[in-house]
């Protein structure tokens, strides 16, 4: 089970993240770039909490997209750090080939995340992989030709059949379920949106949801699990889940999954260099640990 996303505002109710890992395994949680203010912070304080993201950070132009990727770090780390019980400084982030982000050296926390305008959001699980996404539920996506490059067969004969102000609806749903899949298997935009679908309808809210094949059949087991939640400010986001078959721990905390030389890296003083070296070894992604894209139901 996904449970609802939780939002994360003053007072940040961080708390409610830690009990959906420890009862289902999985926490969604989403922000407002306003709520995060780093740009107040001083220099040495961001880039002891960025670490190694910082020389990305200073090669960002835009000052929004500079903004927006640190936020989202700054979000992913602090929810890492409750559910490890470390300080965020001490949470390290490396990226797998296709760019997919993994927490070094801790590779039970499979991690995801999305941003779209002033919208933040981050997927944690110890099950598995997981992937999520957002989009603004009014993004225009419907149009002559854009279908057939994104959609099954199945998919279009399905929103052929909705009502005309339904199908943009429908296809920024299919849009969002389609990015967090490929996400969660980390292949991204690599993955063609065309061999692969779900039940397309006008509904934003859904849990039983199923990856499909082009032509309509069950295209995953029950290894995976999907939802689309509407968010009340006007956004869509969806959440892909495969359960890996590992079990979840019951504590996710550094400490009870850590072997203890890692645990005191983690809980060293930031700057140490300490955290860097226990993380030596452990570069491939969590997502390549555990079980290729063909076992959890590509």
């Amino acid at each position: 089970m996904i449970p609802p996303p939780v939002r994360i505002a003053e007072p940040q109710p961080w708390e409610n993240v830690r009990e959906n890992i420890e009862q289902h395994g999985t926490a969604v949680l989403y922000t407002w770039l306003d709520f995060w203010q780093l740009e107040s912070r001083d220099e040495s304080a961001l880039r002891r909490l960025l670490g190694r993201d910082w020389a990305r950070y200073v090669r960002f132009q835009n000052p929004v997209l500079r903004r927006q990727f640190a936020a989202t770090r700054a979000l992913l780390k602090n929810a890492a750090a409750v559910l490890l019980r470390v300080p965020p400084e001490s949470v390290e982030l490396s990226y797998g080939p296709s760019g997919r982000p993994y927490l070094r050296g801790f590779d039970q926390l499979d991690i995801s995340l999305s941003h779209t305008e002033d919208l933040l959001l981050v997927g944690l699980t110890t099950s598995g992989l997981i992937g999520v996404d957002v989009e603004r539920a009014d993004r225009m996506l419907w149009g002559p030709g854009l279908g057939r490059q994104i959609c099954t067969p199945h998919e279009l004969r399905q929103l052929s059949a909705l009502a005309e102000h339904e199908r943009n609806q429908s296809l920024v749903r299919l849009w969002t379920l389609k990015e967090a899949y490929t996400k969660a298997i980390g292949q991204g935009m690599q993955f063609r949106f065309t061999e692969f679908g779900f039940a397309a309808d006008s509904a934003q809210d859904a849990t039983d949801v199923r990856a499909l094949r082009p032509d309509g059949t069950p295209g995953t087991g029950d290894e995976w699990a999907f939802s689309t939640v509407a968010l009340p400010e006007g956004f869509c986001m969806s959440t892909a889940v495969c359960n890996t078959g590992f079990g979840s721990p019951l504590d996710p905390a550094a400490a009870t999954m850590l072997d203890q030389g890692l645990v005191a890296a983690l809980s060293a003083a930031p700057g140490s260099g300490s955290v860097a070296d226990a993380g030596a070894g452990a570069e491939q992604p969590a997502a390549d640990r555990r079980r290729g894209p063909e076992e959890c139901g590509r």
